[in-house]
């Protein structure tokens, strides 16, 4: 955990218990997750309550209470790209990767997280690796989508 970039963010923001959720999302930016420890301390510097911090934490899918991978692999499983094979292409990741969704790596590699919909839904299946997203993917192309991430 970069202490010093975390001090950095949160000396930003100290007081300004507005922007909780601001510093909460440059965190995870940051370090891919909220430990707990962390919680504390935006808790402290901003003066809101820690069940606050912890209630927010917890109900947003865009936090993270537990550590997360260096890639995050979503997967669409809205109606139209399991329509196409999403199903077959999350199977073909969960075999490349060794996880199901919700999970992270040993290596911490690779998160895999499905998500309702992505917006996209002439372009499935879809998966998004980080910020790049692969459209009317195959299960077999799978393996050359991840190569690009080692």
């Amino acid at each position: 955990m970069d202490k010093d970039a975390i001090d950095k963010i949160l000396d930003k923001y100290q007081g300004q218990a507005g922007s909780l959720i601001r510093v909460m999302m440059e965190i995870q930016e940051e370090e891919h997750w909220l430990p707990r420890e962390v919680l504390v301390k935006i808790s402290e510097k901003l003066g809101v309550p820690f069940s606050r911090v912890l209630r927010i934490a917890s109900y947003y899918k865009t936090f993270s209470l537990t550590p997360k991978g260096r890639h995050e692999i979503q997967i669409c499983t809205g109606t139209a790209c399991h329509i196409r094979g999403a199903q077959r292409v999350l199977d073909a990741v969960e075999e490349l990767t060794g996880i199901k969704p919700g999970e992270t790596d040993l290596d911490q590699k690779y998160s895999l997280e499905t998500v309702n919909c992505q917006g996209c839904c002439t372009c499935g299946p879809l998966i998004k690796v980080d910020e790049q997203t692969h459209s009317r993917i195959s299960p077999a192309e799978i393996a050359d989508a991840l190569k690009k991430y080692d």
